[in-house]
């Protein structure tokens, strides 16, 4: 596995690479990998030649300084995986090659997308979301990008962003890997305490009963969005949101619409858990 920091090392072999007519897939992290990070990367392996795994911390994805400074350092670690599953190259910029200026003076926002449920709760974060994904993809040019479905919203704001910028790049969900329990795995799972992770379970126990509630023909959204809320704070969560939505651009659903996502995000402790079940009405 070839590791690379340098912009500039990176291109000169994305350009051999192409030269040699391989295709490319990128796979975006942010670093302390866990197996749904892995899933993604084996995915990938499967759809491209050769697999690039970025890792970079970007700052402009978080709205509190103590929560970007907490955030986990596990490159070592993170390298030893990549390269156990055949990952072909991981990228590791530093802040000062993404951001020379010291922030994104030029910024990529995808408006509508950007500004709903995690958008709304977390101003700013797809901002940097999209930012630091088109940078990417300026510096890979990747012919595939894999993102895991778990943060439903941000992949469908990726694959706006290309369709609006054209961009010659697939953007591929692959789905949740979960715990055997259920919990959707995320480095976020890292901040719960052992009583916490007992009832994490929960959160997603509560999304599946509104989906079944649902294709069982209860139309009545808001209250039960309401009711898993109000189960989910009385066990210990702080619901944020729990909302049904068109699974292509996220609006409240019509009645004609039939591809459905439900999105759900709550905190447990000092973790903020985001979870969806995608699903379709006959």
């Amino acid at each position: 596995m070839i590791h690379i920091s340098e912009i500039l090392s990176l291109r000169k072999r994305i350009k051999h690479w192409k030269q040699q007519g391989l295709t490319i897939a990128l796979v975006p992290t942010m670093g302390n990998l866990h197996a749904g990070h892995i899933a993604l990367v084996t995915g990938a392996k499967e759809l491209a030649d050769k697999v690039v795994v970025s890792i970079f911390i970007n700052p402009l994805q978080f709205d509190k300084k103590e929560d970007l400074l907490a955030y986990p350092h596990t490159l070592d670690e993170d390298k030893k995986k990549l390269e156990s599953v055949g990952c072909d190259l991981v990228f590791t910029p530093s802040v000062e090659a993404i951001y020379p200026d010291g922030t994104a003076t030029t910024r990529v926002e995808v408006p509508v997308l950007g500004v709903i449920l995690e958008g709304k709760s977390r101003v700013g974060h797809f901002s940097g979301v999209s930012t630091i994904v088109n940078k990417l993809f300026n510096m890979v040019m990747p012919d595939i990008s894999i993102f895991g479905q778990k943060d439903f919203q941000q992949l469908i704001l990726v694959q706006r962003m290309v369709l609006d910028l054209n961009m010659p790049i697939k953007v591929i969900g692959l789905a949740t890997v979960r715990e055997s329990d259920g919990l959707a795995m995320s480095s976020r799972n890292g901040y719960l305490t052992a009583t916490e992770r007992r009832i994490a379970p929960l959160f997603y126990q509560q999304l599946q009963l509104i989906v079944t509630a649902i294709k069982n023909g209860n139309k009545d959204f808001q209250s039960l969005q309401q009711s898993a809320a109000k189960r989910l704070n009385a066990s210990g969560f702080i619901a944020d949101y729990i909302e049904v939505r068109e699974r292509k651009n996220l609006q409240i659903p019509l009645e004609k619409d039939t591809n459905l996502v439900l999105l759900g995000s709550v905190w447990l402790g000092k973790a903020r858990l985001l979870d969806n079940i995608v699903f379709s009405l006959k």
